[in-house]
């Protein structure tokens, strides 16, 4: 058996199908983005009327070997990763993924596991190297196996609404660069508002948010879980903010430094590993889901084990990967120089609350 065939034949997955077949018809989706993760973290796919569900659920789509990386060309002309000649993957939609968008009910979105094309010579249906979101699941479930511990994360994205000039360039920040007042934060209000409406109504929890020390510059943290379906919401996340941004005739800018002389965009990633625990549906004061229960599920108790040492475990370090700046004292992100840090933290963290076992800033 392929790696594609034991996907789409896994244990409860033929429910999980027909569940999206009920779901698109009691919310009305007429169309449905199936969607992938490329090398370099862009949102790429194709939209397909969701009539035909069922048969892509269990068939997928074709695309390009090359739309991984953004089917995007080298200096010297040559398409990155794969060539004009190469065959095409096969994408599978992960119906537990399938949400309505709160900005257009007529539309859903799922995420989709990439597949070597069935017809290849060489490892026919096999696991695609360059899905990263793939990889994402299949090295977790090997350390999972392995060790008997499950990662968490929670991140924080740092990212700048910007002005849209005449020209439709960016015309700076909306706010000042003020860091944590409330009065830059009130500015932006209507716009991170809806961010946060339309987060939840695809099952973001989000938990709390600022302003940072850059023009425009604010942070939206959502509730930690299960690595993946974390990658999944800080995707959607970008999705969502660049929704609004179209909206309100912002930018909205994840670059890491879009201007000089204020401090950078970061993304602070706090993982932990959990033994134990399990997934509970958050509806997130809804009664009903405009969206299958995976997209609204978190995991939550169990033991937080990180560096399990018995001689440490009452009081285990927690590890810090960040930023250090080119001049220290100031702090700012300016330079993407890495220091690694331990301070303590508790062994068995409440059932929810904020993981900070470890955090890693990625530029």
């Amino acid at each position: 058996m392929t790696d594609l065939q034991a996907h789409v034949e896994a244990p409860g997955r033929a429910e999980l199908v027909k569940q999206v077949s009920e779901k698109i018809k009691e919310t009305g989706v007429d169309y449905i983005y199936y969607q992938f993760i490329s090398v370099t973290g862009r949102i790429v796919g194709k939209g397909i009327p969701s009539a035909h569900w069922e048969r892509l659920a269990e068939k997928g789509f074709q695309l390009v070997y090359g739309s991984t990386a953004n089917l995007f060309i080298d200096r010297h002309g040559d398409y990155i990763g794969y060539g004009p000649e190469a065959s095409e993957l096969v994408g599978i939609p992960d119906p537990e993924t399938f949400c309505q968008l709160p900005w257009d009910k007529r539309i859903g979105r799922v995420f989709c596991t990439l597949f070597r094309n069935r017809e290849e010579r060489d490892n026919p249906g096999g696991a695609l190297t360059s899905d990263c979101r793939g990889n994402l699941r299949r090295i977790h479930n090997e350390f999972q196996d392995k060790h008997g511990l499950d990662m968490r994360c929670g991140t924080e994205p740092e990212m700048m609404w910007l002005k849209r000039g005449e020209d439709g360039k960016m015309a700076g920040g909306v706010t000042k660069p003020n860091c944590y007042h409330i009065d830059q934060f009130e500015e932006l209000r209507p716009s991170f508002m809806k961010v946060i409406e339309y987060s939840q109504q695809m099952g973001l929890d989000i938990i709390q948010g600022d302003h940072e020390d850059a023009p425009g510059q604010l942070e939206l943290n959502t509730q930690f879980d299960d690595v993946l379906r974390n990658a999944d919401r800080l995707t959607t996340y970008r999705q969502v903010c660049a929704q609004v941004a179209r909206e309100d005739n912002l930018i909205a800018c994840f670059m890491s430094k879009p201007f000089m002389g204020v401090s950078a965009s970061g993304c602070h990633h706090n993982m932990s590993l959990w033994r134990g625990g399990q997934d509970e549906v958050n509806k997130l004061g809804m009664e009903t889901l405009p969206g299958m229960d995976g997209a609204f599920t978190y995991r939550v108790g169990g033991e937080n084990t990180f560096m399990p040492d018995p001689a440490l475990r009452s009081d285990p370090p927690r590890l810090i990967l960040t930023a250090a700046s080119g001049t220290p004292v100031s702090g700012r992100r300016s330079s993407p120089t890495g220091v690694t840090r331990t301070v303590p933290a508790p062994c068995v963290s409440p059932r929810r609350g904020v993981s900070s076992t470890a955090r890693l800033t990625r530029w």
